[in-house]
């Protein structure tokens, strides 16, 4: 009688540790998928339990640590002009991740920017061609066949993806569907995020704003 007591509680407990793997292994499924919505791993159900639940950790980890992170508001600083752009342009340079606007003294604002990422970069010679303060926001039909969980329309505010402000860029009379806007996620600018636009902190592209004009050249590079 012991003995079989013994066999069934060894069952059940091997029963118990199988359920608890499959378990792990189908979140990590899930975890994969969220973090890389394109391109979930295949061999993530087969890796150790141990390992998943180490990279889980550390993944959430490193999200706490980045909204724990003071984020500057204002990157902005007057600095010699490096463009040789006439006064009033405005310069991206894509590469380092900050924005000229040409003054007449030889000097320059320099903000940083947030810009596209790899496949979405892109460079010309534009102009400001609509401002708006709190714009709307109507994601493009190309955004929403790539993203279609995205909302059709947003209205402005705190909430909204292109911040406090925007500027439409423009090529001859045709939108071009990129702006310079203000941006909910400080954490973006100095990186390549976009689908395209230049991202600023509100409290940058709020400045950028004031001091532009309908019309003004933009020089992406």
């Amino acid at each position: 009688m012991r003995l079989f007591n013994f066999r069934r509680l060894a069952a059940a407990a091997s029963m118990l540790i199988a359920g608890a793997f499959s378990t792990t292994a189908s979140a990590e499924d899930r975890g994969f998928m969220a973090l890389f919505e394109e391109q979930p791993s295949p061999a993530a159900a087969n890796e150790d339990v141990f390992y998943a639940n180490s990279q889980q950790a550390s993944y959430e980890q490193q999200d706490d640590m980045r909204l724990q992170r003071d984020y500057p508001t204002v990157t902005r600083e007057m600095v010699s002009d490096p463009t040789n752009e006439r006064p009033g342009t405005i310069t991206v340079d894509t590469e380092n991740r900050y924005l000229y606007l040409s003054l007449s003294d030889g000097k320059a604002v320099r903000y940083g920017i947030g810009v596209g990422r790899d496949g979405f970069t892109w460079k010309g010679r534009v102009r400001v061609g609509r401002k708006e303060a709190w714009p709307d926001w109507t994601p493009p039909k190309e955004m929403l066949k790539r993203r279609p969980d995205l909302p059709r329309h947003m209205a402005g505010g705190e909430e909204n993806p292109l911040g406090a402000r925007a500027m439409y860029l423009y090529s001859g009379p045709k939108d071009t569907m990129f702006r310079i806007h203000g941006s909910n996620e400080p954490w973006t600018i100095g990186q390549a995020v976009s689908s395209g636009c230049i991202r600023m902190t509100n409290d940058d592209v709020t400045d950028l704003f004031s001091r532009v004009k309908i019309g003004t050249t933009v020089v992406v590079l």
